[in-house]
């Protein structure tokens, strides 16, 4: 990946910072969309831009001549009971997990497409596919960034790559709340058929490998990195 240009959207916490991390440490100039720079200081080859994709307008200097890949990773995690949800709050998930990668990518295809191949990784949720109780407003919109991969997989090839992954649980920042006890973690653990939390490194490690050009067969596809929560009952 060395002297290959990248955007990470979200890339100074949790997974985002796990995969500008591993970029960084290839060689790769990553460019860092955050509301905040907290842990790239020590990266090389990081550029920061602090905006909040929602309540700002995207800077004309943000991409690069040419992008050779691009990660959307914000994300959020509403759980409570679908009786209490009030419209706003489906929209505000709306907003963050699909307008803000809608805004970001559009803003970024010229630079996608004179890169000779490139991809573009999003986030979805294991919840998506199991049906999981007091998820239906992340669910919803996550499921949205699904259908979004699969028809820009479809659009834009086959020059730019589009992949989503959709993990479990995950030990960061925004999953604190659900892990803040021994307890919590260890329930959380045994839910997984590998009876164990998945870690930012984890879900980090396969958005590395959809920007890389060891996946370049791969395109349209939804992902699970998820301990086996998907696909195995023991």
């Amino acid at each position: 990946m060395k002297n290959k240009q990248f955007l990470v959207v979200g890339g100074s916490s949790g997974i985002g910072l796990a995969l500008t991390s591993m970029l960084a440490e290839s060689g790769a100039g990553v460019r860092v969309v955050s509301r905040n720079s907290d842990g790239l200081s020590r990266l090389p080859g990081v550029e920061h831009y602090p905006f909040d994709v929602l309540q700002e307008e995207v800077p004309a200097d943000l991409y690069p001549e040419k992008l050779d890949g691009l990660a959307y990773c914000p994300g959020s995690i509403t759980l409570k009971p679908f009786k209490s949800l009030k419209p706003a709050q489906f929209q505000a998930d709306f907003e963050l997990n699909v307008l803000g990668a809608v805004r970001i990518i559009q803003g970024a295809l010229g630079a996608l497409k004179r890169a000779e191949r490139a991809g573009i990784v999003l986030f979805s949720t294991v919840a998506v596919g199991q049906g999981m109780n007091f998820h239906t407003s992340v669910a919803t919109a996550k499921a949205a960034v699904e259908g979004l991969t699969r028809s820009l997989a479809a659009e834009l090839a086959p020059n730019i790559r589009v992949n989503c992954i959709a993990p479990s649980l995950t030990d960061t920042p925004m999953a604190d709340r659900l892990l803040n006890t021994p307890e919590k973690r260890e329930a959380s653990a045994q839910r997984h058929p590998l009876k164990r939390i998945g870690t930012p490194e984890d879900i980090a490690a396969m958005a590395r490998f959809l920007l890389d050009d060891g996946s370049s067969w791969i395109s349209g596809q939804v992902i699970g990195v998820d301990g086996g929560m998907s696909a195995i009952r023991l």
